[in-house]
């Protein structure tokens, strides 16, 4: 093991690192230092740890038999870790609920994760008004509702003698069940165990270089494994301080920033784009911020913020499932990722096993042979991180094959070494950091009585990751109302709002192959450069389509080489 610095108030003493989350926790028990802050109150690290214990002993009265499973359906708040923190102390499992789902597939997450309890608060109850979620509602607890607080108080143990973990609670328990949304819309939950998370603690604080005096800002949300893996654990590991707010909002960001004194934050998908059009001011720099973590964002607005708020960013390359595959590297080009992280992360062609050529880029940066190229990213010592999916055999099986974890990802090496990420096999659409599955929304868009057939794929953001875009066919003789759809839209509760499309062709007849099946990839690689209608929301505030000119398509793909991102555009982009 590895000799780690105490993270004590004042402690000087050697420890090794601990194996689980219980007992970073239990290190924690007496340690009078900020622990969790928000606008209206701060916990020491010792009262957080009560308070998760408290948590904790009314999840155990409630949890006779079963799994040990809590759904937590909550913003970014200090509830949320207190009973990430109980579920550690008592070996129970926290099922991160996505807050962003509506309806039935809500439903089906939280019936497939075996939750027996649910903590949610107002807001969420009324996401989970009408639904059957197996949970009875005495073990619903609403936060922010009657007899939350006396019910909390009643678990509380006595202050003399310290919070103790249980037996449970080893290195090998499960921790937390993440949910990711794989090609055919079924939820996948990924499994960490505690002696995981804790690892990756200790190793992500390191390579970010969180310490004791750092203040870790949390906007991004925390049943995501960004806020979780590369935030909370590495500020637990080395007793810094960890503020939150409710959502991330580009708006806000600079002023929490000031408020907290924060010096480290992560982020996700394009975070860092919408910070990049609030108003520039004079005094942006003056903030306490050093440095940040985060995936998919635009090589401009990297550069952009670094300029603007003085911070150092660590762009990297990872997932939920395992660990990480590329290293930093100052002299990467534009676009690029880094270098994998060992020789074992490689591109391959997933049928033949071999691995691609070296890609051969043009000034833009775009690959000129693809198909010898581009391939799965592949990680043949991945397959001891992985700790599987729940209740779900079948894509361990796909993850893991011939002993090595395969990514889903597609990406490429230059003749430099330096990796580059090129997509998601299958029909994933990632949209600010989360996978969406192509086949829900093209089953929603069916409903439409209009609408005769739908797909949907993902088309680039000029800044950031992807949009959604989709097509639908309309019936002989309609005629489409924008208005009208909107309305339709509005009304399907399972539409989360990263799933609503971005960009919409209607058509009146979708290219099909010999047996009818609509040419998905034609329609993609034609993505809005189409003899057909397209329509456009900006994706802020309500959903507003407007008819796009040959003007303002023109300009959409400006802005991808505004952003270095021309090498990304559809082949049936003017730019492209």
């Amino acid at each position: 093991m590895r000799v780690a610095e105490s993270g004590r108030e004042g402690g000087a003493a050697a420890r090794v690192d601990r194996t689980t989350i219980a007992q970073l926790l239990l290190d924690r028990a007496d340690d009078p230092h900020p622990g969790v802050r928000t606008r209206e109150r701060t916990w020491s690290w010792a009262e957080t740890v009560r308070e998760s214990a408290a948590r904790g002993a009314l999840a155990a009265a409630a949890l006779a038999e079963g799994p040990r499973h809590i759904g937590v359906l909550l913003d970014n708040d200090p509830e949320y870790l207190f009973w990430l923190g109980g579920a550690a102390l008592t070996g129970a499992a926290i099922v991160g609920i996505n807050s962003t789902r509506r309806g039935s597939m809500l439903e089906a997450e939280i019936r497939f994760a075996d939750c027996r309890i649910i903590v949610t608060d107002t807001a969420g109850l009324a996401l989970l008004e009408g639904l059957d979620v197996g949970v009875p509602s005495d073990r619903i607890f609403v936060v922010d509702g009657p007899g939350y607080a006396e019910a909390v108080d009643a678990h509380r143990g006595p202050v003399e003698g310290g919070v103790q973990a249980d037996p449970a609670a080893g290195e090998d328990s499960l921790m937390l069940l993440l949910f990711t949304s794989g090609t055919t819309g079924m939820s996948k939950a990924v499994k960490c165990s505690q002696g995981r998370l804790a690892r990756l603690g200790y190793q992500l604080g390191r390579k970010f270089e969180v310490g004791r005096e750092d203040v870790c800002y949390c906007c991004m949300p925390l049943f995501h494994g960004n806020a979780l893996m590369s935030l909370w654990a590495p500020a637990l590991a080395a007793g810094a301080t960890v503020c939150l707010t409710p959502k991330f909002t580009a708006s806000g960001f600079l002023g929490d920033v000031r408020y907290f004194g924060a010096t480290f934050f992560t982020y996700v998908g394009k975070a860092l784009g919408y910070l990049m059009l609030t108003p520039e001011r004079p005094d942006d720099a003056d903030n306490t911020l050093t440095h940040g973590f985060g995936t998919e964002a635009s090589p401009d607005d990297q550069a952009e913020f670094r300029r603007r708020f003085g911070a150092v960013l660590y762009e990297g390359y990872g997932s939920s499932e395992g660990s990480g595959s590329v290293r930093r590297a100052p002299d990467a080009p534009e676009g690029a990722l880094g270098r994998p992280a060992h020789d074992d992360i490689v591109i391959v062609d997933p049928d033949t096993l071999e691995a691609k050529k070296p890609a051969l880029l043009d000034g833009y940066g775009r690959v000129q042979n693809p198909d010898e190229a581009i391939g799965e990213i592949v990680d043949k010592r991945g397959a001891r991180a992985f700790e599987g999916y729940y209740k779900n055999d079948a894509a361990d099986a796909e993850r893991l094959r011939h002993g090595w974890y395969w990514t889903g990802d597609l990406g490429y090496v230059d003749d430099g070494g330096f990796m580059y990420f090129a997509g998601r096999k299958g029909d994933w659409i990632r949209v600010d950091g989360e996978n969406t599955s192509a086949l829900l929304i093209e089953r929603i868009l069916r409903r439409h009585p209009q609408v005769a057939t739908a797909v949907a794929f993902a088309v680039p953001d000029p800044r950031s990751g992807d949009q959604v875009m989709a097509a639908v066919e309309i019936e002989p003789g309609a005629e489409f109302d924008a208005d009208e759809f909107v309305g339709f839209l509005a009304a399907q509760n399972d539409l989360g709002t990263k799933a609503t499309p971005r960009l919409l062709r209607v058509s009146r007849g979708l290219p099909t192959t010999g047996s009818n099946k609509v040419q998905k990839k034609v329609v993609a690689q034609q993505a809005w450069r189409c003899d057909e209608p397209v329509y456009r929301w900006a994706g802020r505030g309500a959903v507003d389509y407007e008819l796009m000119t040959n003007e303002q398509m023109d300009a959409h793909e400006a802005e991808f080489a505004e952003h270095g991102r021309v090498r990304l555009l559809p082949p049936g982009a003017v730019g492209a």
